[in-house]
């Protein structure tokens, strides 16, 4: 029996209800996206004896939270995604989803949007605990919005080719060691510059630099260097859509 688009489109808000669900309920994933994020806002923001590069005219709380945002987006557009999927595949529910009316672009559709709800989640409570801790939204900060787009889509387009393509117990370990990796090091909570020369000049190309570095210039610096990250974002997400295209697995 085929099924039409109104009723395509809504048991895919279904789904991605039922995931959203899940993920707030393990506790290890909510640690992941929910508690890490603000401890690290507050973190950055209190600790001064901790370095931070703050562009002329912003304040602490400013880069802290492009940073952590950018953490933010990491952790559940690339980690939390890719561990789920991943137990998914091994578990077979994602086999067992694919018998039921949802078809498998459905099904990933789900996640997919599951994710982009979380992300915004994120946004809307480190927001709110940043402006607490003294951060004052301006005009300039709607660049953001953009950006964390265009971040899910990249990061999570990486978190699926990487939950397609290796075992569960695999994809959990490379997952966060990616995580914990481009957390200290990727351009995220701390710029690129703050880096070596060559390593930083290597870490600028990434993904998880260029959401961060996008996420600085539009909170905390309002430079232009907003739509280079932008399209370096793009040019990820269009290699991670075609390596999940190529090397994603059901089972």
């Amino acid at each position: 029996m085929s099924v039409n688009t109104p009723t395509s489109v809504r048991l895919v808000i279904l789904q991605a209800g039922f995931d959203l669900r899940l993920l707030l309920r393990n506790g290890e994933q909510f640690l992941l996206t929910i508690v890490i994020p603000v401890g690290l806002l507050v973190g950055l923001t209190l600790a001064t004896a901790v370095p931070l590069s703050v562009a002329p005219g912003a304040t602490r709380v400013d880069t802290a939270l492009a940073g952590v945002l950018a953490v933010a987006v990491l952790s559940s557009a690339f980690t939390s995604l890719a561990i789920g999927i991943g137990f998914d595949r091994r578990s077979g529910a994602l086999l067992l989803l694919a018998t039921t009316p949802l078809s498998r672009t459905s099904i990933l559709a789900a996640r997919a949007l599951a994710t982009f709800t979380t992300v915004a989640l994120q946004a809307v409570i480190l927001a709110v605990t940043a402006f607490f801790l003294g951060w004052r939204p301006e005009s300039g900060d709607l660049l953001a919005l953009p950006l964390l787009l265009l971040g899910t889509l990249a990061l999570g387009s990486l978190g699926f080719a990487l939950a397609g393509a290796i075992r569960a117990e695999a994809t959990l370990a490379v997952a966060n060691a990616v995580f914990l990796l481009l957390l200290v090091a990727g351009g995220t909570a701390w710029p690129t510059s703050s880096l070596p020369g060559p390593i930083a000049t290597v870490v600028s190309a990434l993904p998880s630099a260029a959401l961060g570095d996008g996420l600085r210039a539009a909170i905390a610096a309002g430079s232009d260097s907003v739509l280079v990250a932008s399209l370096l974002l793009l040019v990820w997400t269009a290699a991670g859509v075609l390596t999940a295209k190529r090397t994603f697995r059901w089972s």
